[in-house]
């Protein structure tokens, strides 16, 4: 009787050990590729929120406060935008309002003359 239950033990763990040894090859269809492509180009051109913390006519000026951003916020991305003769320190990138409204309080306490922005949909 022990005999036969080490057997099947042996056996069990035998099976167990080769039995998930193999390779999976997946062939995906060309289109699937491109779907995925149109769909991360349509989501770079949704609209979000984004903060805006201030603005210089000087480039150095609103790359120094973009360098302050990033140690102050560090999660959140920043940018600067240009607009003829204006520099705009803008922070975040929100999907939703109430995100977007949630942070600013927040980003308002460092940076006062903070103000929440929906850019148009053309802005990166």
């Amino acid at each position: 009787m022990k005999k036969n239950i080490l057997t099947l033990l042996a056996l069990t763990t035998l099976l167990s050990a080769y039995g998930q040894q193999g390779q999976l090859n997946i062939n995906q269809d060309q289109q699937i590729t491109k779907l995925l492509e149109i769909y991360k180009s349509a989501l770079k051109n949704n609209e979000y929120y984004r903060v805006q913390i201030g603005f210089s006519n000087n480039d150095a000026k609103a790359q120094t406060l973009k360098s302050n951003a990033a140690i102050d916020f560090p999660n959140l991305p920043s940018r600067i935008d240009f607009a003829s003769p204006t520099y705009r320190v803008r922070i975040g990138r929100f999907k939703t309002k109430l995100e977007a409204e949630r942070m600013y309080n927040k980003i308002r306490l460092k940076y006062p003359n903070a103000m929440l922005l929906k850019p148009k949909k053309s802005t990166k």
